[in-house]
């Protein structure tokens, strides 16, 4: 109490929300550290990006096709196949390899995998995600053969 008659008080130091989750990031900074491996946020992203209507298949060319030939192996199957992550202290940034269904937007795909993937990466990780590149890397037509069809022929 001061003089006067004015009563002091001691606040306790208010804790900013992690607006992702709710947490305190303060509080998480004082206990310990999380850090978040690229693989983690890979596999977030590339599960997300499948879940898209209009997306056949992740990867670029020759990494499609031998991860087709991965896939057919008990435990082999790659979800991270087509992306790539660079994960920082708080922000992530991604890079997807998308192969399209034929008739479908490409731009509501797109858009379609670009919210899916940061919805689900910030959600899961509270990193907050500043950017997805997505290259369309091939359109599957009606009348092509998937990979793991070729792959099952050719022996």
């Amino acid at each position: 109490m001061t003089n006067s008659g004015e009563i002091s008080t001691t606040t306790a130091p208010t804790t900013a929300l992690d607006p992702a989750g709710g947490t305190p990031l303060a509080a998480a900074h004082e206990r310990g550290r999380t850090t978040i491996a690229d693989g983690v946020v890979e596999k977030i992203a590339g599960l997300a990006a499948r879940d898209v209507g209009g997306v056949h298949a992740m990867g670029a060319g020759l990494a499609r096709t031998l991860g087709a030939m991965r896939d057919r192996v008990p435990g082999g199957k790659s979800v991270t196949r087509g992306v790539k992550a660079e994960v920082g202290e708080k922000q992530a940034a991604l890079d997807l390899d998308i192969v399209v269904e034929y008739g479908v937007s490409i731009v509501d795909v797109a858009q379609a995998v670009r919210e899916n993937v940061i919805s689900a990466v910030e959600r899961m990780t509270g990193l907050e995600v500043v950017e997805v590149n997505i290259a369309i890397d091939d359109v599957k037509l009606p009348d092509d053969e998937d990979d793991l069809d070729a792959s099952q022929r050719v022996q």
